[in-house]
């Protein structure tokens, strides 16, 4: 070990078993800052670097966590059912882009009815600004938002104001600049696996078990040291373990059992949404808390009038097709319970796969974005907003990572390369427009401007009153599969099981006006001695609606571009 400081003495490391070296440096006090020099050569950061304060190629910089004020005692983590989780970039959240900003956004998420925020990833990476996919430093939080205490103090506001905090992390893969674990052995990776990043990370074969070590103790660190409430984990499909104990399961054991008692969730995000990743292993699973279900949101984009291009093209977006997503994935329907399954509209990653990062509410009509949040919000999933949507914002959501100039153009070009899975994006002519991820007017560009929130108030107004209903109507707050019909191409009846039998009925029509003609079928008649009556439509004005109809209200029709909640009364 060499501390990063004129006159200051090395410290010698001594070999130990499995390959690792350690040494006391009883000098080497918090804020000191140093570098590992290896046989004698060059001198690199620690790999297990609590901060980099001069980013991945500078000195690592000695960490104490203990001081930091916390005051969650009381705060008993998160349970699966009934959560709104809210998706945000803490460098793009606010325009100062720091822990410190963000958290004086966290009472109007809580006030809204937000109950857990999930922040994209934060190990330390370099450049400006990133998405973070890129990062080199698992333990290290960037030094682009703060210091490490900052990343404590959002976290501690969150909870005191009841939410959970949720981290993406990347397991798949470690970004190309600035990983120097391949300094300090060979077998961090491996060649048998390949990932579309590069060599996978070794959980399988020789050498594997420091490198599962690391992995493990990086996911108990931000439960423990940064009382975090569980995991997101990025590309599960693209993480490779044929040892008998997968890292998956692994990574969730270690995540409950730091939380000492918390309670935590570990969701993951698998590309071919296999739901055995969240089935307890008794019945062959992995047990995780759940997965990102991206069917809902391509059979929803392609109903809303998207084109089925690239990975949408696989979908219908039929009336028909959006029932079946409420009751599970299309490729295992009812294979696990609705509450395990990530729903949304809009991700990063969904935002920015499009030539403009325009978010959802800019390239449909208003009222079916309206009707269209109805359904996400309604329905029996795991909601998920991102960043702004909740009040229209109007910053898109494109791809910004700055590096150096050769990786850069790399970048630039594999970004292309990729959006042009997307026929239309692939024209030369869209091509040339594409945005540079490199540039930091693209990163700008992104930036939420969180005033537009009293500028937009309909759009904030629809989400927390649709999060409401979903908070206190226990048709829809207890999260079970609804019995569903479709009734054309576009429009469809959700019907929710109520207490007393007093059901709850979400109507949605994508297309023109659609008269009902005293449907009688299990979906839509009333029970003995009920009858319908209207609680909710997305034609309210209030939220930049057009007004419901009489026929509407007496449910004799399906306004166009609309969604109803209508509710199960007592006849006198």
């Amino acid at each position: 070990m060499v501390p990063d400081g004129a006159g200051a003495d090395s410290i010698r490391l001594d070999a130990e078993s499995g390959g690792y070296f350690a040494g006391l440096a009883p000098n080497l006090a918090t804020g000191a800052l140093y570098r590992y020099r290896l046989d004698g050569g060059d001198a690199f950061p620690d790999p297990a670097s609590r901060f980099q304060p001069e980013g991945p190629h500078g000195p690592s910089e000695v960490i104490d966590p203990a001081p930091f004020p916390w005051s969650d005692t009381t705060w008993r983590g998160l349970r699966l059912e009934g959560q709104v989780i809210y998706e945000l970039h803490v460098g793009g959240f606010t325009p100062t882009g720091s822990w410190t900003a963000a958290a004086r956004e966290l009472p109007r998420l809580a006030d809204l009815g937000i109950t857990a925020v999930e922040v994209m990833p934060v190990a330390d990476f370099p450049g400006r600004f990133g998405w973070g996919y890129d990062g080199v430093n698992l333990f290290a939080p960037t030094r682009l938002y703060g210091r490490p205490d900052d990343f404590r103090a959002f976290v501690n506001q969150a909870h005191r104001l009841g939410l959970g905090v949720l981290l993406d992390v990347v397991y798949n893969h470690l970004g190309p600049d600035g990983n120097y674990l391949g300094q300090f052995s060979r077998g961090y990776v491996t060649e048998r696996h390949l990932t579309p990043w590069g060599p996978a990370p070794n959980y399988d074969g020789a050498d594997a078990g420091p490198v599962r070590e690391l992995v493990l103790a990086n996911a108990g660190y931000w439960v423990s040291e940064f009382h975090l409430d569980g995991l997101r984990l990025d590309a599960t499909h693209s993480i490779y373990d044929d040892s008998p104990h997968h890292i998956l399961s692994e990574i969730g054991r270690t995540v409950r059992e730091r939380a000492d008692g918390r309670g935590t969730l570990v969701f993951a995000e698998d590309e071919p949404e296999r739901v055995a990743l969240a089935l307890p292993a008794t019945r062959g699973g992995k047990g995780l808390d759940g997965i990102w279900q991206e069917d809902f949101h391509h059979s929803a984009i392609v109903a809303a009038g998207g084109k089925r291009e690239g990975y949408y093209r696989p979908f219908e977006g039929s009336a028909a097709e959006l029932v079946a997503v409420t009751r599970g994935t299309l490729r295992d329907p009812g294979a696990i319970d609705p509450p395990r399954l990530v729903t949304f509209l809009q991700n990063h990653d969904q935002i920015a796969h499009s030539a403009h990062g325009l978010r959802l509410h800019a390239v449909i009509s208003p009222g079916r974005w309206r009707a269209l949040t109805a359904y996400l919000l309604l329905s029996p999933g795991t909601p998920l907003l991102f960043m702004g949507q909740e009040f229209a914002a109007s910053s898109p959501f494109l791809f910004f990572a700055d590096h150096e100039p050769k990786l850069a153009a790399l970048v630039r070009r594999g970004r292309a390369e990729y959006l042009a899975q997307f026929e239309s994006i692939a024209d030369p002519t869209m091509q040339a427009l594409l945005d540079d991820p490199g540039s930091s007017d693209t990163f700008a560009r992104c930036v939420l401007d969180p005033s537009e929130a009293a500028r937009h108030p309909e759009a904030v107004a629809l989400h927390r009153d649709l999060l409401a209903l979903r908070r206190n109507d226990s048709a829809f707050s207890r999260q079970q599969p609804p019995r569903g019909r479709a009734f054309g191409p576009l429009a469809l009846a959700l019907r929710f099981a109520g207490e007393r039998n007093l059901d709850r009925l979400l109507l949605l029509n994508l297309g023109h006006d659609l008269p009902l003609a005293g449907e009688t079928d299990e979906v839509m008649a009333p029970a003995a001695g009920t009858a319908w009556s209207l609680v909710w439509s997305s034609e309210d004005p209030r939220y930049g609606g057009c007004g419901t109809s009489v026929s509407a209200r007496e449910h004799r029709l399906i306004p166009a571009e609309s969604a109803l909640v209508l509710a199960l009364e007592r006849r006198s």
